[in-house]
């Protein structure tokens, strides 16, 4: 069966993605308003009721705004390693959540998929990214990282589609009204992977397999779709993977929807 991706919403602002394969449907992350977040989910055509899984990366607001609403409406099964449950019990209304935990870097399985989620460098208890198999296809979803490390770019050399973080324009970032340590942050080894840094890492993981890139987590004044994308595409034809599709993800609209042959 064919998979697909669509990512609902990437930004500061929220973030949240939509895998299907094999009959599953699941989201990773879902940190916009559990009403948005519905009506994103019916713009693709896909019931709330009918989602398999949230799986949690980390616990910052803008990947989990969302869960509580979606779980008491709909009684999704909720997915995270134990340290981002403890710090998502500590938000507002989060607390009490019947969670399913994880351990990160060990496989676990939804349906007919088995997610495996990696350890990923960025100022959380624990975050992680994930790899989604399906009979037909593997999906990687990873963003919020201050820099790619080797064991991430091992887990996203086997992907067909992947969702990954291009979150500033270096220049953009230095020369942007922001004070000096919100910018180490940003570009710190726990902070937010750059256009340029995420092309480096298409670079090198990059084969006749991968066929789709969304560039997610996009800052809203340290970047631009068009940035981004050249930056993503000049990688790509210079390396001799023209077959591979670019698209954007945006914090107030869907993305484009991929799907597997």
């Amino acid at each position: 069966m064919s998979a697909s991706v669509c990512v609902l919403a990437s930004g500061s602002s929220g973030n949240c993605t939509y895998v299907s394969a094999d009959g599953a449907a699941i989201l990773i992350d879902a940190g916009i308003s559990g009403k948005e977040t519905e009506r994103r989910l019916e713009e693709i055509g896909v019931d709330p009721a009918a989602l398999q899984a949230i799986c949690v990366s980390h616990e910052h607001t803008d990947h989990t705004a969302g869960i509580g609403v979606l779980y008491r409406r709909h009684s999704i099964p909720l997915f995270a390693n134990s340290a981002t449950i403890n710090g998502i019990g500590r938000q507002k209304g989060m607390d009490g959540l019947p969670w399913n935990i994880f351990t990160t870097g060990q496989p676990f399985r939804v349906g007919p998929l088995e997610i495996e989620p990696f350890s990923v460098p960025h100022d959380a208890y624990d975050p992680v990214g994930f790899v989604i198999r399906s009979s037909s296809s593997t999906i990687g979803v990873v963003t919020d990282m201050g820099t790619a490390t080797t064991l991430i770019r091992t887990r996203l050399r086997e992907c067909d589609a992947l969702v990954i973080e291009t979150n500033h324009d270096e220049n953009m970032l230095h020369n942007a009204q922001r004070p000096w340590a919100l910018k180490q942050r940003i570009l710190g080894r726990q902070g937010h992977l750059s256009n340029r840094q995420a092309a480096a890492v298409i670079e090198e993981i990059a084969g006749p397999r991968l066929r789709q890139i969304f560039l997610a987590h996009l800052s809203s004044d340290c970047n631009e779709p068009q940035l981004a994308e050249r930056e993503m595409r000049e990688t790509v034809e210079r390396t001799g993977h023209r077959h591979i599709q670019i698209a954007c993800t945006f914090p107030d609209r869907i993305s484009a929807i991929w799907q597997s042959a």
